[in-house]
């Protein structure tokens, strides 16, 4: 029996829910769309138009709607991607930025407003080191970053 996940991000979208879905699977590999709901003929949206689709982004479920412009998002929620390496920081930091915003520290948020945090857990190790002085460098290092340079907080972290 699949392994059910209990919790699922629901992202709210004006109309363009299936855009960005398409968007982020093309991002991210493991990724699939689970099922799409479309309206029918009961005359609350066009026929054949999405209302909400379950999708899964790197074995993460997550369910996306068009909820009209009632929500907007912020950067209140961001998702938090553990990146594996510098590569993969760049890869998703120039896709996901192209057409957003960048914002200090590894997040972004993308043209469909969705923030996102490109970055990796090893960066979050160092700023959890128990010696106060490396995390700090680390930490005031990384503030002078938007994307995340993993080898400027490496020497940070080593420096001293």
């Amino acid at each position: 029996m699949p392994i059910r996940q209990k919790i699922i991000p629901n992202l709210w979208f004006d109309r363009n829910a299936e855009e960005a879905v398409n968007f982020y699977l093309s991002v991210f590999a493991d990724s699939r769309i689970d099922s799409i709901t479309r309206h029918g003929d009961a005359g609350l949206g066009t026929p054949g138009s999405v209302v909400a689709i379950a999708f899964t982004l790197e074995g993460q479920s997550f369910a996306a709607i068009n909820g009209g412009p009632y929500f907007k998002m912020n950067e209140a929620v961001s998702l938090f991607v553990d990146c594996t390496g510098q590569d993969e920081i760049d890869r998703l930091w120039s896709t996901l930025a192209a057409g957003g915003d960048q914002k200090d520290c590894g997040w972004l948020t993308d043209r469909f407003g969705v923030t996102w945090q490109i970055n990796s857990q090893e960066v979050i190790a160092m700023l959890q080191d128990p010696d106060a002085a490396r995390a700090t460098r680390v930490m005031k290092t990384m503030m002078t970053m938007k994307k995340i340079d993993l080898e400027r907080l490496r020497a940070a972290y080593a420096a001293g």
